[in-house]
């Protein structure tokens, strides 16, 4: 099959608001309608638009744990392998694996992987860098940087019809509907 058969028609169905209060109540109603692929577009942050699409958890937060185990097991590893394995000096009788020595370096390295961790993370599950999508497409949806709202349930969606999720949308109010081509 080729790629043409495979992708659908159309990214999705963006329906465009004049208030954020507008776009909460639509995107409640979408969720409660059935549909979970779809995404929220504001001029600015609102918590409750993204509660209301099913958005409700993070994984940064584990990334951000993984890289800082990571980071202080690879400091603390790399100084017992230098200090006891590789090149160890007798200075004063002390043990080589004086692990007090070892906690300043192990925590930098734990902060240093925890912090490259999170913004790799973030970058990775935001999808960046992405200098293209499908809602560039649509004249209208360069408003949403100023003051419109935008709605848009993707086509990936299971319950995805462009006829019945065209006429949910409808039914919501919004000040246009627009089909978004791939």
């Amino acid at each position: 099959m080729s790629h043409a058969q495979l992708s659908p028609a159309i990214y999705g169905i963006l329906a465009e608001f004049d208030s954020s209060t507008d776009l909460v109540y639509a995107a409640k109603a979408a969720y409660a309608a059935g549909y979970r692929k779809m995404d929220a577009y504001s001029p600015f942050p609102i918590e409750e638009a993204s509660e209301a699409i099913g958005f409700h958890t993070s994984r940064v937060p584990l990334i951000v744990l993984l890289g800082g185990l990571l980071g202080g097991l690879s400091g603390y590893g790399l100084q017992y392998w230098i200090n006891v394995i590789s090149y160890p000096l007798n200075i004063g009788g002390k043990p080589y694996n004086a692990w007090p020595a070892f906690i300043v370096p192990t925590f930098e390295m734990t902060i240093l992987f925890a912090g490259l961790a999170g913004v790799l993370g973030m970058f990775a599950l935001n999808g960046l860098p992405m200098p293209y999508h499908p809602l560039f497409n649509v004249d209208r949806f360069s408003a949403v940087t100023r003051d419109k709202f935008f709605l848009c349930v993707e086509a990936a969606d299971p319950k995805f019809d462009v006829v019945d999720t065209q006429r949910f949308m409808e039914s919501l109010k919004p000040v246009s509907i627009s089909e978004v081509p791939h």
